[in-house]
């Protein structure tokens, strides 16, 4: 290249490096023009403010020396910015500042926020100092494209029998645990975060009471706490936090999977995060549907379940949602919608948890939609002989507890009856009793012989 030609190449950068300065200066804001609040009802303050949309993150002043607290906009009402609060607004009253910050909520990521506990904003909460982070990742994110996604084809074990034999979990699947209250999810929980052979866990603890965040830390996931990341915002928690607390998990999750991890990503419960949003849907306005939940709950769930999964070149996210179901109902608005979503479910039982089987998991109304995809044909085989065997000895324990069945009038009941406490005994484990994915297969195969 002759020298002329360096020149004008070089002054022809130079001027389009100037009118790109030039454009981004005459859109910039010469003052910040902060706004002011015009009134708080419930859960909203409402005001004055120049933002930039949905999702911006404003300061308010508190007053009568009280700290500013953090709010999110979360609508618009007649020239007016809807804003919800992140704290307690107590203190917040009339002519209060709202300065807008122009960004929306980030989370600190990086490897050494494993072994943290966060709060729902994701700063922390476990006593242990400042976190050493590597970037700021914004909360909200599209999730993967559909046709990017790599195919589900490799086996992620959980060290469950029950779930590992026979509802087989791929890597960057998506599982949902639907349990009723006080049914051992938390414990099932803790036993998949400790054994599974993900290379970290991300858990997002939403709505949970108080004392049970603790006691999940220290009773349940002990020693897995050191390759895991705890988001945990308590039911006391605004409404928003509480909200936020799954999107912040979210996108710790994802930077671990740009990384090329494989993350085992947990949620308990997306039913207190639907919760969570509809008194947000409420509060704004929105009107109530399906037992009062509002619309805004149902579009929401497709976008914070479908962020789990496969990345187009290395890594994955494998999500298991706890769904808490009301009064047992299966069927409820939330279950229903989540089950339609996700890849499969696992349910626990309340019968099972009576009798003192743990895990309490229902194998015969439990799913997973990708094993047919990824066990071996042996396992699978041996899998249905298994569900057939609960099945027909459904169908006859009420014959047999009564004593009206007499044993050689159907050779299937017999042959269930000869059996079930070998497939007892193999669906059930101790919470602290591992089984690799190995051992649980060649158990499976053996279990029920031709």
């Amino acid at each position: 290249m002759s020298l002329e030609l360096e020149e004008l190449t070089e002054r022809d950068g130079l001027k389009r490096a100037l009118r790109e300065a030039e454009v981004r200066v005459r859109g910039a804001d010469a003052v910040r023009v902060n706004g002011r609040v015009i009134q708080a009802v419930g859960l909203v303050i409402d005001g004055f403010a120049r933002v930039s949309g949905l999702g911006e993150i404003c300061r308010i002043t508190g007053g009568r020396g009280r700290p500013e607290i953090l709010a999110e906009v979360v609508g618009f009402r007649e020239g007016r910015v809807l804003l919800m609060p992140l704290a307690d607004m107590a203190g917040v009253g009339p002519e209060s500042e709202i300065v807008p910050t122009g960004r929306p909520l980030e989370v600190a990521v990086g490897r050494g926020l494993l072994g943290r506990v966060l709060d729902g904003l994701g700063r922390p909460q476990d006593g242990l100092g400042p976190l050493r982070w590597e970037a700021r990742a914004a909360v909200h994110q599209a999730p993967p494209d559909a046709l990017r996604r790599r195919r589900i084809r490799d086996i992620l074990p959980t060290g469950v029998r029950a779930i590992d034999g026979l509802l087989t979990v791929g890597r960057g699947q998506r599982l949902g645990i639907f349990a009723g209250s006080g049914v051992g999810k938390s414990v099932l929980l803790g036993m998949i975060a400790r054994y599974t052979r993900a290379d970290v866990n991300v858990i997002a603890l939403v709505g949970e009471r108080g004392r049970e965040v603790r006691d999940f830390i220290e009773r349940d996931l002990k020693g897995g706490l050191a390759r895991s990341v705890v988001v945990a915002a308590t039911s006391d928690q605004p409404a928003l936090v509480r909200r936020q607390a799954a999107w912040v998990a979210c996108a710790i999750a994802e930077y671990f999977r740009d990384l090329g991890f494989d993350v085992m990503f947990m949620m308990d419960s997306v039913t207190r995060f639907a919760q969570a949003q509809r008194e947000i849907g409420l509060a704004v306005g929105e009107p109530p549907t399906t037992r009062g939940y509002t619309p805004s709950v149902f579009a929401h769930l497709p976008r914070l379940l479908e962020r789990a999964g496969t990345s187009p070149k290395r890594g994955s996210v494998t999500g298991l949602y706890a769904v808490l179901v009301e009064a047992d109902d299966m069927n409820e608005p939330i279950a229903d919608a989540v089950r339609a979503i996700l890849d499969g479910h696992v349910v626990l039982s309340r019968d099972l948890a009576a009798q003192n089987h743990y895990p309490s998991i229902d194998v015969l109304q439990s799913v997973s939609r990708l094993m047919i995809d990824i066990a071996p044909k042996a396992q699978q085989d041996a899998a249905g002989k298994l569900r057939e065997l609960l099945a027909t000895y459904r169908d006859a324990r009420d014959l047999v507890n009564i004593g009206a069945y007499v044993k050689g009038s159907n050779a299937r009941i017999d042959w269930a009856l000869e059996h079930l406490e070998r497939v007892n005994g193999y669906l059930r484990q101790d919470m602290n009793e591992h089984t690799t994915y190995e051992e649980t297969a060649r158990r499976l195969v053996e279990l029920l012989p031709s």
